[in-house]
Parts: C-alpha cells; sequence; structure tokens
C-alpha cells in the first residue's frame, strides 16, 4: 500500500512538472508569434532611433546647403579703381547708383565690437580692415572672430600700418601676407580685401594683393583722423555732407558711390550711428560689402 501511495505522488509530482514546462514553452512560441518581447521591443526602437537621427541629420546637411546656397549672392557693383567708388557693374541696369560703402580702418582696437554691434543695430554693413598686431594676442584674435561671425568682411590693412613706399620689396611683402596668414588662422579665410595705409601703394604691393586674391581698395573721403574732427558731433556733420572745411575740404565730397574712410576710433564709434541715419536721410543706400565683385567672386 504504501508502495503505492508513492507511486502516486510521483505520478502526480511528474504531471506538475511536464504542465509547467508546457506553459513556459507555449509563452515563448506565443513571444515568437505574438507580441515582440521587451528585449527586441527595445532593440527594435533603438534601430528605429538610429534611423531616424540618421536621417535628421541628412536633412540638417542638406538645408544647410540650401540656406548657403541661398545666402551666395551674384555681384551687382565693382570697385572703381580710378576713383575708389562703388559703381554698378552694369551700367544700363536698375542697380541703384545711390549708395555709398562704409569701411572701417586699425581694427580691432578699443572700439570695434561696439561698432559692430552699432552696424547690426542699423541694419548696415561695412568691411572691417585689420592692423595685424592688433591680431597678435589672443584678445585681439577673439575680436577678430566676433567680428566676422557677426557676418562682417575682413579686409587686411599691413600688420604696422607702414608707408609701402618706404620699404623694401621683402619687407612690403611681409606687411601684407603676414596679415593674410594670421586672419586666417582666425577665422578659416583669407581677407578679400586691401587697403594700404595712407592710400600709398606701390606696384610691388599692387602685385602681392593682385597674387593674394585681394581687391584692392582706397577711400573717396574720410574725416575723423584730423584733430578739428576727433569729436563726434563734429565729425557727423562732415561724413553726412561730405564737406570737411577745417580739413582743407570746403565742398561736399557725398556723391552716389562714395567710398567712406572711418577708424577704430572713440569719437568715430559714438557717431556711427547718427551717421548712417544722416546718410539714409540725403537718400543713400548702405551698400552691401558681399555685393561688390571681387577677386573671389568675379568668376
Amino acid at each position: 500500500m504504501r508502495h503505492i501511495i508513492i507511486s502516486i505522488l510521483l505520478f502526480s509530482v511528474f504531471l506538475l512538472v511536464a504542465c509547467s514546462d508546457s506553459q513556459q514553452t507555449s509563452n515563448e512560441v506565443e513571444d515568437d508569434n505574438g507580441e515582440k518581447t521587451e528585449q527586441e521591443e527595445d532593440v527594435s526602437n533603438q534601430e528605429k532611433g538610429t534611423s531616424t537621427d540618421e536621417k535628421d541629420a541628412e536633412n540638417d546637411t542638406a538645408e544647410e546647403a540650401d540656406q548657403q546656397e541661398e545666402t551666395a549672392k551674384d555681384p551687382v557693383y565693382k570697385v572703381d579703381q580710378e576713383t575708389s567708388s562703388i559703381v554698378p557693374i552694369d551700367q544700363d541696369s536698375d542697380t541703384n547708383e545711390k549708395v555709398v560703402l562704409l569701411t572701417i580702418d586699425d581694427v580691432p582696437d578699443e572700439n570695434a565690437i561696439k561698432m559692430a554691434e552699432t552696424l547690426k543695430e542699423h541694419n548696415a554693413s561695412a568691411i572691417f580692415f585689420v592692423n595685424g598686431h592688433f591680431i597678435e594676442t589672443e584678445e585681439g584674435a577673439e575680436k577678430l572672430k566676433k567680428i566676422h561671425d557677426m557676418g562682417f568682411p575682413i579686409g587686411n590693412h599691413t600688420y604696422s600700418h607702414p608707408d609701402l613706399t618706404t620699404l623694401p620689396e621683402e619687407e612690403q611683402t611681409e606687411e601684407i601676407v603676414s596679415v593674410s596668414d594670421r586672419i586666417e588662422e582666425i577665422i578659416g579665410e583669407r581677407p578679400t580685401f586691401f587697403r594700404a595705409p595712407h592710400g600709398r601703394n606701390t606696384e610691388h604691393s599692387k602685385q602681392v594683393v593682385e597674387d593674394e586674391g585681394m581687391t584692392l581698395m582706397n577711400w573717396t573721403y574720410g574725416y575723423d583722423y584730423f584733430e578739428p574732427y576727433m569729436d563726434a558731433e563734429k565729425l557727423k556733420q562732415a561724413m553726412i555732407t561730405g564737406e570737411g572745411p577745417e580739413a582743407g575740404v570746403d565742398y561736399s565730397l557725398l556723391k552716389s558711390g562714395a567710398n567712406l574712410l572711418m577708424h577704430d576710433r572713440e569719437w568715430t564709434s559714438e557717431a556711427l550711428g547718427d551717421i548712417i541715419e544722416g546718410l539714409r536721410e540725403e537718400g543713400y543706400e548702405m551698400v552691401d560689402p558681399d555685393l561688390i565683385q571681387t577677386k573671389k567672386n568675379e568668376n
């Protein structure tokens, strides 16, 4: 009798184990044929996420390329090398002739960032001509990078601001090329424009500028380096009217295409906003330097 009872108990245990295994196998089959397991769900979601991220990255790249293409502007003005004025490339076009170009030399010293901010506030642009000795330090380099990042074109104004006509050719080359090299180190591109200190070039400096792919630029008028105009109010009037009687100019130099020279100076920075608005009230548009034909965009 005892043997019978033990046999029955063993048989019952065997049945329970078999049922449990069967249920587990059934659940596994259901997982395979029905809903995915939690682990499979995680892997699937990760794969989907990766695919989505890749597509988003591709879309972002395409959008950036489209934006760059839209930003690129065909030049409609050029620099008249005889007068330094800014004139339409096609004289028969409907391009606005009543424009002036703003330029700022001797940057980045103490006022360049403020002047860039003022230009932004007044929705105007300008070319910033850089002196190499200002960008040797980390502080100067950061100033230049900030000006460039704000969208302003950068020009070369030599390293130490010498009269190039007094230097041997080798030194002229060094004064120009060293600045372009340093600018490229900081902003990743070489300058587009060149302006000689005091407006004095040599045949050699012109050739170096040509070889460097820069566009030569002088100016038509400017007054902030004359002592009587080292005053914001006087300077404002002189730049808006084009007249500088205390600098020997008792007639107006303001005309279509005028290339206006200013410097990184406290009084110029203070007057800049009023100069922009005053010129606009006279009917002049501030020309976008990106619309000027250069060695880099003429083709």
